[in-house]
């Protein structure tokens, strides 16, 4: 195996691992669980807020 072959396989490996990725990240079936880490940064602030406001009341 010379030079040429190994880095041609090695390329072809990570556009295989590269092709996966995007087919796992981009699949229905993670779309809810993406969602809610998406939103999971909101919903703390709204957490904090609500702190804040009960605080306040309380004060």
């Amino acid at each position: 195996m010379d030079y040429g072959t190994l880095r041609g396989l090695i390329a072809l490996l990570i556009l295989t691992l590269f092709i996966i990725i995007v087919v796992w990240a981009y699949s229905k079936k993670r779309n809810s669980s993406f969602d809610k880490a998406a939103n999971s940064i909101f919903e703390e602030d709204r957490k904090e807020e609500i702190n804040k406001q009960e605080t306040n009341n309380n004060v």
